[in-house]
């Protein structure tokens, strides 16, 4: 397997130490069916079955048991890597292949570190803009012993290492300053993503993006001493339903000339977030070998502020054609991200999805673990939302309302990039984007806050993959084999 935080078998170098995970309301009749010394330790230590704790028991072998919410599953195991001793554990209780799936993934989700920065360990290649990888071989080698939790037979480990490989990409990518993850240096990682895979890839940068008419792109990113680029990754047989991602890839966003307060500028580093969710859910998908044609697009940027940096008050012709008149800098992600949908939509695919840390609006609209999902379609819009449920990966609909649609007008160009007024920020931002996009093409936005502000079982706190696993479950469902 992949992951190093679980292994398909027992561990060689050091004995399995035992997992008993006990649903909340079965704990009392697991209680009355233990030795009396372990009845009588947990009483006299007073351990209270409430989800989430745990206690270790006596006697040999090293056994514990943890408590499980079942409306809760990726939280169940998701806390422990943090808290137990580094060694091999296995569950010790057999459960039904579906509820130890997500227990193993919750585990997974919280057995991650990002700590390439840390003490001189490497936990992952870092590359530099021309591909090379930053850390040898040698520096990852020596990543310290951790907690590994041993798969149950009947789950699909290979299935739950490509999850987690993929939840990984895209946490560290988000997780990596801007100093090491620009425009040039993201366009490495798609390069190696794409070697792994056989998959082909251009990258078309700098004064090339006029030439081709995505002159959005290149305003946006123009005043940043590393250019502006947009990486095009396809893979898959021709013959497949073609599959579409497209991530707002601004690798920081100082706000350009309508620039951000310190505090706004402080997590901007993350704004590249819809870039890394396309990418991990990319690799997840080639990974699983999914028979789509796939084509990943990213528009890669900084908003930087030099003396050539685009100006409220500008207007830009867009790759579609329409003219956009510039209310404000900082409402940058949706002008990069409507020359990469326009684009898109000359393929006509069977379903175009983009990813974006588009607007503040989501997240108080829905909190920061919510994303927002925006969608032309029902039947599809549906089917993402059971899968969401499904596998505990939430998202939520809001509207495409369009009577909203006017706040976009302008007097002197098509449509302005900012609404006036400031209501329903989330919902104006999602109508900018679908004006770019083909009526007859299935379409579906995220608005990803793409980050955990505290660390929770299997959530730590930095970057975080929003929707990637719910998509795939929903492109499973209806372009996988079955």
């Amino acid at each position: 397997m992949s992951s190093n935080s679980l292994i398909a078998g027992p561990g060689r170098s050091q004995a399995v130490s035992s997992i008993y995970p006990v649903f909340h309301a079965d704990f009392d009749a697991w209680l009355s069916n233990q030795p009396g010394e372990v009845q009588s330790w947990l009483k006299s230590t007073g351990f209270k079955p409430t989800p989430g704790a745990f206690s270790w028991l006596p006697g040999t072998p090293t056994q514990l048991v943890t408590v499980i919410d079942p409306k809760q599953l990726l939280e169940g195991l998701g806390h422990l890597p943090e808290k137990l001793p580094p060694g091999d554990y296995h569950l010790a209780t057999h459960l039904e292949p579906r509820l130890a799936t997500a227990l193993v993934l919750g585990w997974g989700l919280g057995a991650y570190r990002f700590d390439t920065y840390k003490n001189n360990t490497r936990a992952r290649t870092r590359r530099s803009p021309d591909g090379d990888p930053v850390a040898s071989a040698e520096d990852l080698a020596e990543k310290t012993e951790g907690t590994r939790l041993v798969v149950p037979q009947d789950c699909n480990a290979s299935f739950l290492a490509n999850q987690l490989d993929a939840v990984r990409l895209t946490r560290d990518l988000i997780n990596t300053p801007a100093s090491d993850m620009l425009p040039s240096q993201l366009a490495a990682e798609a390069r190696a993503v794409a070697e792994i895979f056989d998959a082909d890839i251009e990258v078309i940068e700098a004064d090339e993006l006029l030439q081709k008419g995505l002159n959005a792109i290149h305003s946006v990113g123009r005043a940043s001493a590393d250019a502006p680029r947009l990486i095009d990754l396809n893979w898959g047989d021709p013959s497949d339903p073609q599959v579409t991602l497209v991530g707002k890839g601004v690798c920081f966003d100082s706000g350009g000339l309508d620039l951000k307060s310190a505090a706004g500028m402080r997590l901007m580093k993350k704004d590249m977030g819809g870039s890394a969710h396309a990418l991990g859910l990319a690799h997840l998908i080639m990974a699983q070998q999914l028979p789509v044609r796939l084509r990943v697009l990213i528009p890669a940027v900084e908003n930087a502020v030099s003396s050539n940096a685009y100006r409220p008050g500008d207007i830009l012709t867009t790759y579609k054609g329409l003219s956009v008149e510039i209310d404000n800098t900082d409402a940058e992600g949706r002008l990069v991200l409507c020359d990469a949908l326009a684009l898109a939509s000359e393929d006509n695919p069977a379903l175009l999805i983009d990813f974006a840390t588009l607007t503040g609006a989501a997240r108080v609209a829905l909190g920061t673990e919510v994303p927002a999902m925006f969608c032309n379609d029902d039947q599809v819009a549906t089917g993402l939302q059971a899968a969401a449920a499904e596998v505990n990966d939430p998202l939520w609909r809001l509207p495409l309302h369009q009577n909203y649609r006017p706040l976009l007008d302008s007097r002197f160009a098509d449509l302005v990039n900012s609404a006036q007024g400031g209501y329903g920020g989330a919902i104006t931002a999602g109508l900018f984007l679908e004006t770019f996009v083909e009526e007859t093409i299935p379409w579906v936005h995220f608005d990803v806050m793409a980050w955990n502000l505290s660390t929770k079982p299997a959530h730590p706190e930095g970057g975080e993959a929003m929707g990637l696993r719910a998509v795939y479950q929903y492109l499973d469902a209806t372009y996988g084999h079955h």
